[in-house]
């Protein structure tokens, strides 16, 4: 089905100016032109400009949306990217909603909230400092780099401390010789699974291939070893006797 300028512009809520911009910069072509000059789109372009308004809702630029969807390879893993953006943005925005409520409480109590209370959700800072090295990484190596404009520090707090913990209780158990089929081992797995699963979508065979991937990296491998020698062999090993129960 073929759609006109105007009825693109009334589904989709995009002004005709911004669909002929779109055009001109390449960044959303339409299906065909007639010859009385008059531009058509099909459900493909529809499609492509559902994405492009994604993205402009993250406020990517038009220069690196373009370039986002030169790149992508498929529309549905695009989508779910989007998706996991989207979805710490809504994270951030309520951590900050609810410290902006806490604050008017407080002021109306005529109370001073403690400094910890006061500025969480907002000091992201830190964490991007402490993920540029494996930024930089990640952009030599595999021409790809975590979006820090989309991080929750208090999110990425929690996960950090989960993920601290367990791999404390992991080293440990190395260190005293547990067998990675041992009970406790498999429920660690388990639990870590299940925490991670709150924020993305992951199964045991999902966490075994990022293991892998981890092990046979330099730069992850040696985060892990760094903690315990033969820690990543032995996670990706508990890994694998747990996915496999």
């Amino acid at each position: 089905m073929s759609y006109t300028v105007h009825e693109v512009a009334k589904l989709s809520g995009v002004t005709i100016k911004t669909l002929y911009h779109y055009q001109k910069i390449g960044l959303l072509m339409p299906e065909r032109i007639a010859e009385n000059g008059y531009r058509y789109y099909g459900d493909k372009e529809l499609e492509r400009l559902q994405q492009i308004l994604f993205y402009r809702e993250l406020d990517f630029p038009l220069e690196k949306i373009k370039a986002a969807m030169q790149n992508e390879p498929s529309r549905l893993r695009c989508l779910c990217e989007q998706k996991t953006l989207l979805m710490a943005r809504q994270q951030r925005t309520g951590s900050i909603l609810h410290t902006l409520e806490e604050a008017i409480i407080y002021a109306e109590k005529g109370v001073i909230m403690s400094k910890e209370k006061m500025f969480s959700g907002l000091n992201q800072k830190e964490w991007e400092t402490a993920l540029e090295p494996q930024n930089e990484y990640l952009r030599e190596k595999y021409d790809h780099s975590i979006d820090t404009s989309a991080i929750d520090a208090d999110a990425m707090n929690e996960s950090a401390n989960e993920a601290v913990e367990f791999m404390r209780f992991m080293a440990n158990a190395l260190r005293n010789g547990v067998s990675v089929n041992a009970e406790e081992i498999r429920s660690a797995v388990e639990k870590h699974i299940q925490f991670m699963q709150r924020s993305m979508k992951i199964d045991a065979q999902g966490f075994v291939a990022q293991l892998k991937f981890l092990m046979t990296d330099e730069f992850h491998r040696q985060m892990l070893e760094a903690q315990q020698t033969g820690l990543s062999y032995y996670i990706c090993c508990a890994a694998e006797s747990y996915a496999a129960s």
